[in-house]
């Protein structure tokens, strides 16, 4: 039970931070308040569309207001490792775009989604011996 306190405090931090931000960035994919986002699609991507970079980006914010509303709620595991995923995607068209210092954070984010999804495991396998120790009379 003490690793589970101790895991706690790093564990929420990812958790708001990695569901709030992509939901807040997805959401700004409608409002470009933040940034004018089509400027972030490489040409590379973009000759390979099938839609316009506005509409694309319009889609990403979408996923990304999903994973991030998975996050907040029950499937953090399952969230952190689409969104890990997901930013090793961003960067890799960052890269080819030729933002390498904005593709270089967004490795360093996966890799904290990814700690994320990990920390996820740790404490449900903590927490499964707690909740099968709790037995309710007269239901096996």
């Amino acid at each position: 039970m003490e690793s589970m306190e101790k895991i706690n405090s790093p564990y929420w931090a990812l958790r708001i931070a990695f569901g709030a931000v992509p939901f807040l960035a997805g959401l700004d994919k409608f409002f470009n308040i933040l940034t004018h986002w089509d400027k972030y699609l490489s040409p590379l991507a973009q000759h390979f569309l099938p839609v316009s970079a506005t509409t694309f980006m319009h889609f990403a914010g979408i996923i990304e207001m999903i994973v991030g509303l998975a996050i907040l709620t029950r499937w953090t595991r399952l969230g952190s490792y689409i969104a890990a995923v997901w930013l090793v995607g961003i960067a890799l068209n960052l890269l080819a775009a030729g933002f390498l210092d904005v593709a270089v954070r967004d490795l360093v984010m996966a890799v904290g989604a990814y700690t994320l999804g990990r920390l996820s495991e740790v404490r449900a396998a903590e927490m499964a011996p707690v909740r099968s120790s709790v037995r309710i009379p007269g239901i096996a």
